[in-house]
């Protein structure tokens, strides 16, 4: 029997789809990616995935882009993360919409703690309430209650994780807060001071999703499962490895919270970070059982060496190409 091995990646020119696509791609499957404007050769995203022109707004698009595919990954989001509310939820149906239509190929969702209240769940399993207090927390509580009652008929996996960080995350709390100072650093600014947080090493979480897709036969038709990453236990750690990458004791600063607040009735860039504050303040960890129970010890590259090929990606340190080719994949 032939395993159909084809998988759609949405958003294959973010970070997250993108990765996910690259280790699609070192494990033997077939990639296509869409895109409202296909890159062109030579662009910064994956080699060897096959581009459709189309848009993920658009129901018709994402059918015919998922036609003989048997895995269709959702990592994609509204132009500019503009009309979040409007936009949302209509994209994930039009993927379920796709996936139907191909003959019941599995959703592959990249899961959020945006879900849960973390001054009331320290630590998510798959069974913890979902308590989201934003607004793009609340919306996507409602796409995994899509996504499970369309189980019947269209299977689906959730792989849950804390904050990007790593090659590919170009927009993330660690390249445009923490270090976001240029090149050579300058300071570090912690938005996690004296609270535990916790962080995914993009290449990582990217190899986990492969691995999962591995075992189709062992997944169930709605499928939730947490990735652990690291756990900076009190805010420390991770402001500790960049000192070590940079080579200098770099001054540490806190992020202004309370700026955000005061400005959040404004809108913006304010309100949403007022809105997550509180995934700064309480620690919140991830139950990686069930995804170890089914892949093993999930990939875990160490924090410094995490931490090191980040920093090089977004040239905020001294070093090569070769440097970050030779930093090991766990």
């Amino acid at each position: 029997m032939t395993v159909n091995r084809t998988a759609l990646v949405l958003g294959a020119t973010g970070g997250i789809g993108g990765s996910i696509a690259s280790a699609l791609l070192r494990q033997g499957w077939r990639v296509r990616g869409m895109a409202r404007t296909p890159p062109q050769p030579g662009a910064n995203v994956p080699g060897h995935v096959e581009w459709i022109r189309g848009d993920a707004m658009r129901r018709d698009d994402v059918v015919q882009a998922a036609q003989g595919v048997s895995v269709i990954v959702h990592a994609v989001n509204p132009p500019g993360y503009r009309n979040w509310e409007q936009l949302v939820l209509p994209m994930i149906d039009n993927t379920i919409a796709a996936a139907r239509a191909a003959g019941q190929a599995r959703i592959v969702l990249p899961g959020t703690i945006y879900n849960y209240d973390p001054a009331v769940t320290p630590l998510v399993a798959a069974e913890s309430p979902q308590t989201a207090t934003s607004r793009k927390g609340r919306i996507r509580v409602a796409m995994e209650q899509r996504l499970e009652e369309a189980a019947g008929d269209v299977p689906s996996l959730i792989l849950r994780a804390g904050d990007f960080f790593g090659p590919g995350a170009r927009s993330s709390w660690f390249s445009d807060a923490m270090v976001s100072s240029g090149r050579p650093l300058r300071r570090i600014i912690n938005p996690a001071r004296g609270a535990g947080h916790s962080w995914a090493y993009l290449p990582d979480l990217a190899r986990a999703f492969a691995r999962v897709l591995e075992e189709p036969a062992r997944l169930g038709p709605f499928e939730r499962l947490q990735f652990a990453g690291h756990c900076d236990v009190d805010g420390a750690q991770m402001v500790a490895a960049i000192r070590q990458a940079a080579g200098r004791q770099l001054r540490v600063y806190p992020f202004p919270w309370w700026m955000m607040q005061m400005a959040a009735p404004f809108g913006g860039f304010p309100r949403e970070a007022a809105e997550i504050a509180p995934y700064w303040r309480h620690p919140l960890r991830l139950d990686n059982a069930g995804l170890v129970a089914l892949i093993g010890p999930e990939p875990h590259t160490p924090l410094q060496d995490a931490v090191q090929a980040a920093l090089l990606d977004l040239d905020r340190v001294e070093g090569t190409g070769d440097r970050l080719a030779r930093i090991p994949a766990r």
